[in-house]
């Protein structure tokens, strides 16, 4: 499969070229080279020239990456970009992400010294709190104190683009620093899955299992893409008893509680949820400034109005990421042009940006506003009621929040009074059918939609 993905690149990136022009193309992507498709993860992974490259492509593209090879290859989960070699020995230990949260600029590598695998930009003092993020900030700190921490395991929960990540890293820098000597283990899930089923296919499971036992420390990123997979579920499950029994520390990330977790076996959910579940709320306008602020100070060269900096804090509210990511297209452009940046320019270069960073919809609203157009109580939603005024209705909801929202059929049965799969699947089909043949469902449909958008 890699090798197909290999033949896929070229078409892919002419549409890339196509999409972003050929200014930006020619300059950013051009360079990069396909390195690596995995069938199991449906992870492709592509390398620029150097690290600097790397960092900025997954920062400002990663997600244009994603859908463009989407377009060609659906399996695609995600597109990551490794910055050379260098990089490449980098992520036999850790999997290469796209720059996380709150991360600061480059900090220049010291040449006599031994590189560490945690990303040193990532530190405590760099990641900003707020009362959005303070309960999982502290608890971070705590679980790098040379005490034994109160809360084992540390279960730390947000969205994309928060700060899971950055906390990871200030976790393993900060414990390390206490004890130069522990064995600190810093993986993503995904590469758990992965090297679980090389281990398992190569023949040599207890070297894997004696690995992540020895770990006095073990931090997994993005628990999430474990769901699902009953025998990495299992060997987590007794790696996470071992480390417990141990005394040894435990913290994972993920992009929802642990009961939010579809297909997660019940007594992993119950180890995960035994220690402190700590969310990351999104960040409030405060924390959004703030953020701006420690980025513009290190790149005095760049003079930013402050109607700008207010312009990127009302129109990029759902996380970080995203928020960081139009600063840079923003200060890359004057940097590379030579004009000043005024809002007239955020305005004209952050249109897309802007677009694509509005609040998406949830299973909530949608519910709502199904209710709200129906006149029924929103509890209808979630009860057992079949009458034809409530069943057609509910499978409404049930349609829109397929189409509307990224969950899947298990997550959306589970929001409409813990329905199975099967029950949602009917409903999406039931209500596409109808849409052809009653024009005056559709249009009800359509009023809903219209709603929800405005």
């Amino acid at each position: 499969m890699s090798g197909d993905a290999f033949t896929l690149w070229p078409r892919v990136a002419e549409g890339l070229r196509r999409d972003l022009g050929v200014r930006t193309f020619d300059h950013w992507l051009k360079p990069v080279r396909f390195a690596d498709y995995c069938s199991l993860s449906g992870v492709v992974t592509l390398e620029a020239a150097s690290r600097f490259s790397a960092d900025w492509i997954n920062e400002r593209f990663g997600d244009r990456l994603a859908l463009a090879w989407r377009q060609h290859l659906p399996a695609v989960r995600s597109v990551t970009v490794r910055g050379g070699a260098a990089a490449a020995d980098r992520a036999a230990t850790l999997t290469a992400q796209p720059l996380p949260a709150f991360a600061a600029p480059e900090v220049p590598a010291q040449a006599a010294a031994v590189p560490s695998p945690f990303d040193a930009r990532l530190s405590f003092d760099r990641f900003i709190v707020a009362r959005s993020n303070i309960l999982a900030a502290n608890a971070a700190r705590r679980m790098a104190m040379a005490e034994t921490p109160q809360f084992n395991p540390l279960y730390l929960c947000s969205g994309t683009g928060q700060g899971k990540t950055h906390l990871l890293h200030a976790i393993a820098q900060a414990y390390a620093a206490i004890r130069p000597t522990a064995n600190i283990i810093l993986m993503s899930a995904e590469k758990f899955m992965l090297e679980f089923v090389g281990a398992m296919r190569g023949g040599d499971m207890m070297a894997f299992k004696a690995r992540l036992r020895a770990a006095d420390l073990l931090l997994l990123d993005d628990l999430q893409f474990v769901i699902g997979k009953n025998s990495t579920q299992e060997e987590l499950l007794h790696t996470i008893d071992d480390l417990m029994t141990a005394g040894k520390r435990l913290v994972v990330t993920a992009d929802r509680p642990p009961a939010m977790l579809d297909g997660v076996e019940a007594r992993l959910l119950s180890r995960l949820s035994g220690g402190l579940v700590a969310d990351i709320e999104a960040p409030e306008d405060d924390l959004r400034e703030r953020i701006i602020r420690q980025r513009l100070a290190a790149m005095p060269m760049i003079a930013v109005p402050d109607d700008v900096v207010a312009y990127l804090v009302r129109h990029f509210t759902r996380n970080i990421r995203e928020l960081e990511g139009a600063l840079n297209k923003l200060l890359a452009y004057a940097a590379l042009t030579g004009v000043d940046v005024d809002l007239a320019l955020a305005e004209e270069r952050l249109a897309e940006n802007v677009r694509c960073a509005r609040p998406r919809i949830t299973i909530d609203e949608i519910q709502r506003a199904v209710c709200a157009h129906y006149r029924l109580d929103k509890s209808e939603m979630a009860s057992k009621r079949r009458v034809r005024a409530i069943a057609r209705p509910r499978q409404v909801a049930m349609y829109l929040a397929k189409e509307l929202t990224p969950r899947s059929y298990p997550e959306i049965g589970r929001r409409f009074g813990g329905r199975d799969h099967s029950t949602v699947i009917h409903a999406v089909r039931t209500v596409e059918a109808l849409r052809v043949t009653d024009s005056e469902l559709d249009a009800e449909i359509a009023a809903i939609r219209r709603s929800l958008n405005g």
